[in-house]
């Protein structure tokens, strides 16, 4: 058993598309070797002194397991989205578990892994329910995209030139505000397992009089983490993508990457919308929230510079205030 106070503390959070990436066919054997790509980097953080709890994003994978309940409807009832991030939940957690015990098998360690299928709360009244932007699951034409309107209820959009098939289904993506397995997975890291959870932002789940139920909606993963990491009282929110560093005037001439900066600088080029909301957004948000809510530091950086970000070498690194750094610095 390893003491809580013994380590720090971190959530991990990456991307579907560093397992499920562009141009690939999404075949077992390519996202196999991305996790197992992906389980040398825990394995290396893992080594460095921490305790590690794995999220991920599932997007790549719901929109093709979406398409495969579409096709395969003639023969058997298509489940529900929630469903479908279940599912989703379950196929990457079991890679991620299989490859990080084979992964730290082959450096001399035996180590337990289990993923935790997370339900995430969320308000049934989120304003997102009535305006939903989202797109998930395969391009339609116009007239298979309206079919659906009328006979599944689906609310659907016109999203991007792509030939005929340029329409998909669009859904909310309300704010996370619990993880309802949260003491589970704080139970099993302080006893040493490595923990996947909240995989794609978790289940959406709302309450009534009942108790839970899901509800058809799409988390933003990077907020479900920090979620993740509060729920959890985490030293560090680990957010891995494709870039080594969140940058300020992006793609123009006075492009600045963020190195070391404080919450309240990070909150002002936030505010004023330096970051894309279909990208680095939501990631700098969540950073934000995080060490707002006290937690020591968050990190966005690239996949394979994570130990060197958590070193303080790259990445960018937001710092409570009243630390107070310069761009570059």
């Amino acid at each position: 058993m390893v003491s809580k106070e013994s380590k720090e503390t971190l959530v991990v959070a990456f991307g579907g598309n560093a397992i499920l990436q562009e141009k690939e066919k999404g075949t077992y054997d390519e996202q196999y070797k991305h996790v197992i790509d992906t389980a040398e980097q825990i394995y290396r953080i893992w080594k460095a002194g921490y305790l590690v709890v794995i999220s991920h994003g599932n997007g790549p994978q719901s929109g093709n397991l979406l398409i495969q309940q579409e096709d395969g409807a003639v023969h058997v009832p298509p489940q529900p989205l929630h469903c479908v991030g279940a599912m989703t939940q379950g196929q990457i957690g079991y890679m991620f578990q299989q490859t990080l015990q084979n992964v730290f098998k082959s450096h001399g360690h035996n180590i337990s892994a289990a993923t935790v299928i997370t339900q995430t709360l969320v308000d049934a009244d989120d304003p997102d329910f009535k305006n939903p932007t989202k797109p998930v699951g395969p391009f339609y034409t116009k007239e298979e995209a309206l079919k659906l309107q009328q006979e599944k209820a689906y609310n659907v959009k016109e999203v991007k030139p792509t030939g005929d098939r340029n329409w998909r289904r669009i859904v909310a993506s309300p704010e996370p505000i619990e993880l309802l397995e949260a003491p589970v997975i704080e139970s099993l890291f302080k006893n040493g397992t490595l923990v996947v959870a909240s995989g794609g932002g978790g289940i959406p789940v709302v309450k009534d009089k009942f108790g839970i139920k899901g509800i058809d909606a799409v988390i933003d993963k990077d907020k479900a983490a920090n979620i993740l990491a509060q729920n959890i009282n985490a030293d560090i929110l680990l957010i891995l993508t494709d870039v080594e560093f969140a940058c300020i005037n992006f793609q123009k001439a006075d492009e600045k990457k963020l190195e070391k900066i404080s919450v309240s600088e990070a909150e002002k080029y936030y505010k004023e919308g330096q970051f894309l909301m279909g990208s680095m957004g939501p990631k700098v948000l969540s950073c934000i929230r995080f060490v707002r809510a006290g937690g020591k530091k968050a990190i966005i950086t690239s996949l394979n510079k994570a130990v060197e970000g958590l070193e303080g070498l790259t990445g960018t690194i937001i710092y409570p205030d009243p630390v107070s750094f310069s761009v570059n610095h």
